[in-house]
């Protein structure tokens, strides 16, 4: 096991972003699994702490199959997986269907998790993106085209654990790439984790709790 724990592996990943300790930063979770870490990181360097809710579009009869992902900050933003698509015969009208029904379930959980709570503005400043780890990277690169659109001033991609080759296709998406382990060949996330328990809806909001909304620049 590489990590004990979230929080343990959020502390670490807060040891390599020193350099953006006192700086205008936003740090954005992937929640729910990515509370946790990014919470560490906000904690160490000072920064709010907000989230960027994204949903993988899953195939008709296999939902664990990632056509594609749809991540909101401001308008969302659709990443599609286009070979897939066209391998599995699927049309505009049902990929369409598929996608308005997740952003259903985005809006359902930004109603869940923040109850009405003001957006951390993003323009100008340095975006962090965390997560507890990246799988195929479909979630994670509509996570940071989202982010990228709200206009920040850097963004940075910062996970424990990620494939290397999904590692490499999101290096373009963000200006820094931080991962404190890539693996030719990974398996699951959960592997790399002593307890990787799933984080429920409360703990989401508790953490969000300790890290009042911050509506404006330092």
């Amino acid at each position: 096991m590489s990590f004990r724990n979230r929080a343990e592996a959020g502390r670490r990943l807060a040891d390599a972003l020193t350099a953006y300790k006192g700086r205008d930063v936003v740090v954005l979770a992937l929640p729910r699994g990515g509370v946790p870490v990014a919470a560490e990181i906000a904690e160490a360097l000072g920064a709010p702490l907000d989230l960027v809710l994204v949903r993988k579009i899953g195939a008709p009869f296999e939902r664990e199959l990632a056509i594609g992902a749809v991540a909101a900050i401001d308008l969302p933003v659709t990443v599609r997986n286009e070979g897939l698509i066209e391998d599995l015969g699927i049309d505009e009208a049902r990929f369409e269907t598929l996608r308005d029904a997740e952003l259903q379930e985005l809006a359902r959980r930004r109603e869940a998790y923040l109850e009405g709570r003001p957006a951390t503005p993003i323009g100008g400043r340095v975006a962090i993106v965390v997560d507890d780890g990246v799988a195929t990277g479909a979630t994670t690169r509509a996570a940071l085209r989202a982010v990228r659109a709200a206009g920040p001033a850097r963004l940075i991609l910062a996970v424990p654990v990620a494939p290397d080759d999904s590692l490499a296709a999101l290096r373009s998406e963000a200006d820094e790439v931080v991962c404190l382990e890539g693996h030719g060949f990974m398996g699951a996330i959960g592997f790399y984790y002593a307890d990787f328990s799933q984080v429920s809806d409360d703990e989401v909001r508790a953490i969000l709790a300790r890290f009042p909304p911050a509506r404006t620049h330092r």
